[in-house]
């Protein structure tokens, strides 16, 4: 039985989410922790507070020593892909290899409009998350990349210093979509999360990945599976140790509690001691 935890930078202030992964950290049940990928706020008033990902990321890869760090996940068309591989090197580096680079196409419309970030169509946005993932795996993984794609265009690029982990760092691919994601994390993910499933639901997708795994000939038991639980912060944790026990039992690997703010000490705490 694994578990991670996950802090969304939102509605929040920086120091409960540094006090809640200093104790996460401290501790011994949780293996990983996560913060999200957007501007605005996805739950409560939309126009409230919102930290940035990857500065909140880094920060706490800092303030940590043990688990396993990551964004659950990255908007594709939030950065260009050359750009993001030098982030997530250089971000395994400063962790000392403990980081995971999640990956997604992107959805969120009202902030990719806001800022005038091109989004496009379902298909744009997953052909471009197709090229973006390919550019990212091969300049982590080679001296140099090569790519001449309908999105992005690279010649003779190069990631300097490669990242610690070795050919790169795990990518973690969110998402349910049958068609384009699941494809996608069967060709380049070493970990898939699928968000709030119950484990029909997981039931459901995974026999959909497996399909696609035998379609490009991949090991379905190289990819890490993980679900998403909410977690509010007055509920009872037993609630919290039988669903995860329901998805373990059909072949879940990790569950990632997302907790909900205000994000406390107590909360996380009593979580644990529950989960141990």
């Amino acid at each position: 039985m694994r578990y991670g935890i996950k802090t969304a930078p939102q509605h929040c202030t920086w120091q409960e989410m540094l006090d809640v992964w200093t104790l996460v950290d401290q501790g011994d049940v949780f293996e990983s922790a996560w913060n999200f990928d957007h501007f605005y706020p996805l739950v409560g008033d939309v126009e409230g507070p919102c930290m940035e990902a990857w500065v909140t990321l880094s920060a706490l890869a800092q303030a940590t020593t043990r688990i396993r760090v990551g964004c659950m996940v990255n908007g594709i068309h939030y950065r260009h892909p050359a750009v993001l591989a030098n982030m997530a090197a250089t971000l395994d580096i400063v962790s000392g290899g403990r980081f995971e680079l999640g990956l997604g196409a992107g959805w969120h419309e009202a902030e990719s409009a806001a800022y005038g970030i091109p989004l496009g169509t379902l298909t744009e946005r997953f052909d471009r998350f197709d090229e973006g993932v390919e550019i990212i795996d091969s300049l982590l993984s080679n001296e140099t990349t090569n790519a001449t794609g309908e999105y992005f265009t690279i010649t003779d690029a190069r990631s300097e210093p490669k990242p610690v982990q070795q050919p790169r760092p795990p990518i973690v691919i969110g998402g349910g979509g049958e068609k384009r994601t699941l494809r996608t994390v069967a060709k380049y993910a070493d970990h898939w999360n699928l968000s709030f499933a119950k484990p029909h639901h997981f039931t459901q997708k995974h026999e959909v990945l497996l399909q696609h795994c035998a379609d490009v000939d991949r090991d379905p038991a190289e990819i890490t599976k993980s679900v998403q639980l909410g977690f509010e912060a007055d509920q009872d944790p037993a609630e919290a140790v039988e669903l995860s026990a329901a998805l373990f039992d059909v072949g879940v690997d990790v569950v990632i509690f997302t907790l909900r703010t205000p994000y406390r000490v107590a909360t996380v705490d009593a979580l644990s001691k529950a989960l141990a």
